[in-house]
């Protein structure tokens, strides 16, 4: 078994991404901003509204692997996409990457989950989620080996929705642990926060996740303050290892029992796009972490990641993230 730098956990989602605005999003009742699941009913309704789209493989823990390979590191993913036309567009796309993916395909229905994401003129994106396909990954899919071959395990806070996942989740953490790994998840949005805040907590205070990835506004939800010093305090408190929070163009926060680095935002041109910002980040600063770097030039792979992929339309590099004269300065 080949060891990795990281694997990643999640939703195996093929994202359809259309710019918009926001009349549309108010006449199709689109939450602005955040994570809403759909059924199969109304992502069929959602496609045939939208205007003209790019499909692309996607899902936020496999952004993160297809940033982190882009960036040179060994990656593995764990996700579930069925034997269908979209999953096998999926198991292409991650595996083209440089990406370890063998998870089983769902032989039959749901078929592959898919994501219409809905970019506004001020970059903002909106995502309508089916997840298909998703729901049915569970603690078979979960090969042990690779879990131990991995510095670091991550997953997505999305994938506590889907039921069985938790126990995959759970199974993997386990076995990272007694491998002396570590792992770590991102609390993916505000509205996944609000959905799932007590077990969140429980899995940070616990010790089954060591390492915390949010936003600013996912960090205030999990504490229900509107203080983001109180919001940083206490993960800073709950959190074994360390937390990283993202402020958009304030940059980050890196925090944890011994003290607190503060890192700037890089200058964007413009901001096209904001999918995949935050999964960018976390590809970059774990590139950094298992490479050996500190905190702080974790941080500023992170950020720099994050504003490459904001200039862009979609969620993962168009170029080797590698090949960046910043990026090439700090690895």
């Amino acid at each position: 078994m080949t060891d990795f730098d990281l694997l990643t956990i999640g939703n195996a989602i093929v994202d359809i991404i259309a710019q918009t605005d926001d009349a549309f999003l108010a006449r199709e009742a689109v939450q602005k901003g955040g994570m809403t699941l759909i059924d199969a009913e109304r992502a069929e309704h959602l496609y045939g509204a939208m205007g003209p789209a790019i499909e692309t493989s996607g899902g936020s823990a496999g952004n993160t692997a297809a940033g982190f390979a882009s960036l040179g590191g060994r990656c593995a993913y764990f996700g579930k996409v069925a034997d269908d036309q979209l999953g096998v567009v999926f198991r292409h796309d991650i595996r083209a990457l440089g990406v370890h993916y063998e998870t089983t395909p769902l032989d039959g229905v749901p078929p592959t989950a898919r994501c219409m994401i809905l970019v506004t003129p001020d970059g903002e994106r909106s995502m309508s989620t089916y997840l298909g396909a998703c729901v049915e990954l569970g603690p078979e899919d979960i090969d042990a080996a690779v879990v131990a071959a991995a510095k670091v395990t991550y997953f997505e806070g999305y994938l506590w929705d889907p039921p069985r996942a938790k126990e995959a989740i759970r199974k993997a953490a386990e076995i990272a642990h007694a491998s002396g790994r570590e792992v770590a998840m991102t609390l993916s949005d505000s509205f996944c926060v609000h959905r799932w805040r007590a077990e969140f907590l429980e899995l940070m205070r616990s010790g089954t996740v060591d390492i915390v990835f949010a936003n600013e506004a996912e960090a205030m939800a999990l504490y229900e303050t509107d203080d983001f010093e109180t919001a940083v305090a206490s993960l800073a408190a709950d959190t074994r290892g360390l937390a990283a929070v993202t402020r958009s163009e304030k940059g980050c926060v890196i925090v944890d029992k011994s003290g607190r680095v503060d890192v700037p935002a890089i200058d964007v041109a413009a901001v096209v796009d904001t999918t995949g910002a935050g999964d960018l980040f976390a590809a970059g600063f774990l590139r950094g972490y298992t490479g050996g770097l500190d905190r702080e030039a974790s941080a500023r792979l992170g950020v720099i990641a994050a504003g490459h992929i904001i200039a862009q339309i979609g969620p993962r590099p168009q170029r080797p993230l590698a090949d960046l004269p910043e990026v090439r300065s700090i690895l």
